[in-house]
């Protein structure tokens, strides 16, 4: 509703560029086990080192050439980054790129997304996503922007428009806040209630799935 990107799709191309200013580096590995339990069919990994990372990308231009070159030769509908992008190099990645893009902390958030169980585990997460997704809200009347001869006020309708998104979002986040808390005090009342009664708590702790 409130975004201009492109639909994700399960083909995905993996990027891991290994940063010399960055202390802690995240496991590649991981990162493949990671877009498989969130569905994505990785078809290509693509690697490489860096100083730092590019304002506008966070790759170079021979990086993103040979990314748009996988996209194409894959017909990949996502690429995933094992880096943190900023709202602005998430953009222009997909305006080059033709295709969705998502970082690390997205596609985490994707996960916890589709395991959430509870309504309160749901709420939680959904709430972080509504959060990670505020200063990635973009335009939603780009259109207006490519009609000739009313660049001021079209410009104007752009704005206003986004602004109105941003409140429709902030708004909704604050009513999961408060339904979260309500969620959060009924779920203490019940203990509390059951800590009345007479009848011994257990609890089973390890691995999901592990037994």
């Amino acid at each position: 509703m409130f975004f201009d990107r492109p639909e994700s799709g399960e083909v995905a191309i993996l990027v891991h560029i290994s940063i010399a200013s960055e202390s802690e580096r995240e496991d590649p590995t991981e990162f493949e086990e990671l877009a498989l339990s969130a569905g994505a069919m990785p078809v290509a990994y693509i690697t490489g080192s860096r100083k730092k990372p590019t304002p506008d990308y966070f790759i170079g231009v021979g990086k993103l050439e040979e990314i748009a070159a996988a996209v194409q030769a894959h017909q990949a509908e996502l690429v995933l980054f094992n880096h943190a992008l900023s709202p602005s190099q998430e953009r222009n990645l997909e305006a080059q790129l033709k295709c969705r893009v998502l970082d690390r902390t997205g596609l985490i958030l994707d996960i916890f997304a589709r395991r959430a169980q509870t309504k309160e585990a749901k709420l939680q997460v959904n709430l972080a996503r509504m959060e990670w997704s505020l200063p990635r809200l973009k335009r939603a009347w780009t259109h207006l922007g490519r009609q000739g001869g009313r660049g001021g006020a079209t410009r104007g309708e752009g704005e206003q428009q986004i602004e109105v998104d941003r409140r429709i979002v902030r708004k909704r986040i604050s009513q999961m806040r408060e339904e979260l808390t309500q969620v959060r005090k009924h779920r203490a009342t019940q203990r509390k209630e059951r800590g009345r009664t007479p009848v011994p708590n257990a609890a089973i702790v390890g691995y999901t799935n592990a037994g």
